[in-house]
């Protein structure tokens, strides 16, 4: 634990769910490989796509549309969209099919189980402290056992843009009642969590499981931890 400022006293402690809470990044990958086998699978219009197609038209659907890269969601529904048009799916058909498969996108990077330690660690901070989520995420946290586990949680997209924008912060300090600077955000990214959260007012503890480096962070952040458990002892101390 190495603390860059005083902890000062908070009201509520929020979360980041991917990368955080659980290990995200293999989860991600098996599922886009899983999702592209999906798509070749139950359209024949998409048997021959490849992920490598799959990239290439993403890469060409934000550089048109760069605000789509903070609603995850709508991104991926609004590229499926273009590939199935493209791929000689009428778009009426489209429309409706992209909805479906984004579901079942869904479904495939939900598929897993958050780490028993991190689902007590949250019950017990609950004891003590509003608990919410603030994600970029769209993971669906019924299917992981996340949903009662908070007390509400904001999930970038719509009319609030993603982290390290603030708009989820004020939104989160909105609906508690309390100014965001009594906020406690923990998460594993130094831009979109630590900067998101330091900049916006809260308070922010650096989830640095990989010790990684200081490099490229815009703020520091108020502690840093190498285990989400030690949080326990950092807040009821």
């Amino acid at each position: 634990m190495k603390f860059y400022r005083p902890l000062k006293p908070f009201k509520a402690i929020s979360f980041d769910l991917d990368d955080t809470l659980y290990d995200n990044h293999p989860v991600i990958k098996k599922a886009e490989v899983d999702f592209i086998v999906y798509l070749n699978n139950n359209y024949p219009e998409l048997s021959e796509l490849t992920a490598h197609q799959w990239g290439l038209y993403k890469n060409h659907v934000i550089n048109e549309h760069p605000e789509l890269a903070g609603d995850v969601s709508l991104c991926r529904i609004t590229i499926l969209k273009r590939i199935m048009i493209i791929f000689g799916i009428a778009e009426y058909k489209a429309i409706e099919y992209a909805k479906i498969a984004f579901a079942e996108f869904l479904r495939l990077r939900s598929n897993f189980s958050v780490p028993t330690t991190s689902l007590i660690l949250l019950t017990k901070l609950a004891e003590h402290y509003p608990v919410i989520a603030i994600t970029n995420g769209n993971v669906d946290e019924k299917q992981i056992g996340l949903h009662d586990k908070f007390k509400f949680i904001l999930k970038a997209g719509g009319s609030l843009k993603a982290k390290p924008e603030n708009d989820l912060f004020i939104e989160a300090a909105n609906r508690l009642d309390i100014e965001v600077s009594d906020i406690l955000h923990i998460g594993d990214h130094l831009i979109s969590d630590v900067f998101g959260a330091q900049n916006s007012g809260a308070q922010a503890v650096w989830l640095n499981q990989h010790n990684q480096p200081l490099t490229g962070a815009r703020l520091l952040p108020t502690v840093e931890i190498t285990h989400i458990n030690t949080l326990y002892s950092l807040i009821t101390e």
